[in-house]
């Protein structure tokens, strides 16, 4: 019986990406981290700022007894806000803690009017606003008529909740995690055991080593973001407004950008605690100051030029936009342009400056 031909062997880049990817497979905790942990973090984050009817405007009335009960009178049953019992020892504190978000102190002046003083806290907003309500209320219980007829006419715009923000920047973080450290970690590992080294002594090309990090990662990146997209529409009704294929295509190209800084990270470090405290350089201003959690332009406007160079920046805004104004590629031009920049400076440096031995 003649032999069976023996079967030829697979291209070494190939076969290299292959073994990337059974190490993975092969740990539960990275495994959890990828695909886990960001699912959870958007469960507990999506029900914790879950959309909500506004809270009431607590009030407290403070000073004479028969002024506060003839405004008490007033006040009941007004709609958006809510009397709060608390002893006068109590109010300041229940003030700074936010217990209550007005205290109304009336009196009564000589000639026999009303006056009253709004005590509240102008670094919140319940404490701006709930004066305004407190005051209303009173003012049209002791007979304020409108000049203006006002119609209120309210309409929730599609991609306002705080999950729907979250979401993209959930991708954003686990796109950029998993390449940090799925790839730059496991690079350094490789060195400190030497393996580098006799890795490049064999014909394999060293060019195909690198790029079967890449292309591992690139395969995982697909599941990732659907995890996480099919979590938010099941769990919470968050819908991709724009194409699909667009949003395949921002994260593809983020996911290189993060490639490239993983290199370029792994590129001269012999220890991985070396290693990680340069991940965490690269990624840890980024969690803070890209938008993940909460909008970027929060912080002072003369450092929003470079916070919208930073790759996860980038990646948040064309992503979120993706998602909740149905952008289209074309005007993600900016947003593509920072993370293109990034993927070119990066590999260059990268493969310019890589460390073998």
């Amino acid at each position: 019986m003649p032999d069976r031909p023996a079967r030829p062997p697979a291209h070494p880049l190939l076969e290299l990406t292959w073994a990337r990817m059974l190490e993975f497979a092969r740990e539960p905790g990275a495994v959890f981290w990828t695909f886990g942990f960001p699912v959870l973090l958007a469960i507990g984050l999506g029900v914790a700022f879950r959309a909500r009817p506004p809270e009431p405007v607590r009030y407290r009335i403070s000073g004479d007894a028969s002024i506060a009960a003839d405004v008490r009178d007033a006040l009941e049953g007004s709609v958006g806000i809510e009397a709060v019992d608390l002893q006068e020892p109590d109010l300041d504190r229940a003030l700074q803690a936010g217990r209550i978000d007005v205290v109304v102190q009336p009196t009564v002046r000589e000639e026999g009017t009303l006056e009253v003083t709004y005590r509240y806290d102008p670094e919140r907003d319940a404490g701006r606003l709930g004066w305004h309500l407190v005051d209303d209320a009173l003012q049209r219980a002791r007979g304020r008529t409108d000049v203006v007829e006002v119609r209120e006419a309210p309409e929730r715009s599609p991609g306002v909740r705080y999950i729907d923000f979250l979401i993209p920047g959930l991708i954003g973080l686990n796109v950029m995690g998993s390449s940090m450290w799925g790839t730059a970690y496991n690079i350094v590992l490789a060195r400190r055991r030497r393996l580098l080294k006799r890795l490049a002594a064999t014909p394999m090309r060293r060019s195909h080593f690198l790029l079967s990090f890449v292309g591992a990662r690139l395969l995982f990146l697909a599941s990732e973001v659907v995890a996480l997209v099919i979590a938010g529409r099941l769990l919470f009704g968050v819908i991709v407004r724009g194409s699909l294929t667009t949003l395949g295509l921002v994260s593809l190209l983020g996911s290189l950008a993060f490639m490239g800084l993983a290199l370029l990270v792994a590129s001269r470090p012999r220890d991985t605690e070396v290693a990680a405290g340069w991940m965490n350089v690269v990624m840890l201003p980024q969690y803070l100051l890209s938008g993940a959690f909460f909008s970027w332009e929060r912080f002072p406007e003369v450092l929003h030029p470079v916070l919208r160079l930073l790759p996860l920046t980038a990646f948040n805004d064309a992503t979120r936009a993706v998602f909740n104004q149905g952008a289209s590629l074309v005007s993600l031009g900016p947003e593509l342009a920072v993370l293109s920049v990034w993927t070119v400076a990066c590999f260059f440096l990268a493969l310019r400056h890589f460390r073998w031995q």
